[in-house]
């Protein structure tokens, strides 16, 4: 993926200025970028599990982005912190989960119901 968050300065700005919801499997920080396109930024802990499942975890989430890029406001970075509670979840649920941290933030252009 292209447009992603790489390096801690990255990560660190949207922290400190970005605005954060978080709900049980996920924090999410949205700041504003000066860009046409959103960024994506994924942080899966060693707390929630083994490489293994730290990696399906960030596949999970990159591809519920990804299929849902259309629905979200352009020029954000969007930063997501995956929770332990996540571990066990499937496809389903993370995206769920997603788009509930998207509507809080109000970063999604058309309000539709999963």
């Amino acid at each position: 993926m292209k447009n992603s968050l790489k390096n801690s300065t990255e990560f660190n700005r949207v922290f400190k200025n970005g605005k954060s919801y978080a709900n049980r499997s996920f924090v999410m920080y949205v700041m504003k970028n000066d860009l046409n396109k959103n960024r994506l930024g994924i942080a899966v802990s060693k707390k929630v599990g083994n490489s293994v499942v730290r990696h399906r975890i960030t596949r999970l989430i990159r591809e519920s982005f990804r299929l849902n890029v259309g629905m979200f406001n352009s020029g954000l970075d969007i930063v997501v912190i995956a929770r332990t509670g996540i571990k066990e979840s499937g496809y389903s649920e993370v995206n769920e989960a997603l788009i509930h941290l998207a509507k809080l933030h109000k970063i999604i252009k058309v309000n539709i119901d999963i």
